[in-house]
């Protein structure tokens, strides 16, 4: 019985000592996504009045932990059953992230006008406060879910030859660290100014240290999400473009001279050059059969 029971003790032993270690594989795959994610996540949880800032957070945070409560025992159920599955999701995943990163490089060459209503002054009626941030944290949880099969669908295919047991642990490792760890530096980085403003106050209007740190770190909320934006648009390319060189023979022995990195970012430009160029045309196409161009969406 004793004996047994540090058998069983092993065993667990194990398989934790294998999901820690493929969770540090999962995690280097997943880091561009994981990325972006915290990139977007800041962007969307910004624009509220100081007060309303954390709640929303949490409204989205929760909807998040519901995406992934939504989406792991689909992508356990495919491992388990239909394994190809998921090499073909992750390749149109690859894509799609390919996509969304040439759209972002394309928007910052040719801006156009920003969409939309930010939520910037507590002048307004609660009622109309409360509608517009429903609306928001509604497109934030959207964004969150695309971003969740990805970075779901990514960590399992690093463990899709592994025992089902290891396969739950990671992916769950990884979907953890999707939500709470982005969430709570998203949480750090939008109370950034607030902070700040606290310590102006306490320099008492004087140029001493509280101030200039002050002063500091609100000019440092804008500046920290402009570079999570390009870090995560750069990460989202290579990600794709690492998709396409482990799952696709003929990606996988195509310039193979260029370093790996390189190689990849090449890989994921092009793809999604490719993949902007081919919605663009399509909008060209239908756009005289829709009654309004809102009527095709991407």
């Amino acid at each position: 019985m004793a004996s047994g029971f540090f058998a069983l003790l092993d065993d667990i032993s194990v398989l934790m000592d294998d999901v820690l270690t493929m969770s540090k594989v999962s995690a280097k795959k997943t880091a561009g996504i994981l990325g972006d994610d915290l990139a977007v996540s800041a962007e969307k949880a910004s624009g509220f009045v100081s007060s309303r800032e954390l709640p929303v957070l949490w409204a989205i945070t929760k909807g998040s932990f519901l995406n992934k409560l939504i989406i792991l025992p689909f992508a356990f159920l495919l491992s388990a059953f239909l394994p190809s599955a998921v090499t073909v999701i992750l390749i149109f995943g690859g894509i799609y992230l390919s996509y969304e990163g040439a759209e972002t490089i394309y928007e910052f060459v040719f801006p156009h006008k920003p969409k939309g209503t930010k939520i910037t002054t507590e002048a307004l009626p609660k009622s109309v406060v409360l509608r517009l941030e429903k609306k928001k944290i509604k497109s934030a949880i959207l964004t969150d879910f695309i971003l969740s099969v990805e970075i779901i669908i990514i960590a399992l295919g690093t463990v899709v030859n592994e025992t089902i047991g290891v396969q739950i642990g990671v992916v769950s490792v990884i979907a953890t660290i999707a939500t709470v760890g982005v969430y709570g530096l998203v949480a750090l980085i939008i109370r950034m100014d607030d902070l700040g403003f606290k310590l102006i106050r306490m320099s008492d209007g004087q140029k001493n240290s509280f101030h200039f740190m002050g002063v500091g770190l609100v000019n440092a909320l804008p500046v920290v999400i402009k570079i999570l934006s390009v870090v995560g648009t750069i990460a989202l390319l290579l990600v794709s473009g690492g998709i396409f060189v482990h799952n696709i023979d003929f990606f996988h022995h195509l310039l193979e001279v260029f370093p790996g990195m390189f190689r990849e970012l090449i890989f994921g430009l092009s793809s999604g050059v490719t993949a902007l160029l081919f919605v663009r045309l399509m909008k060209l196409i239908f756009k005289p059969f829709l009654k309004s161009p809102k009527d095709l969406k991407f």
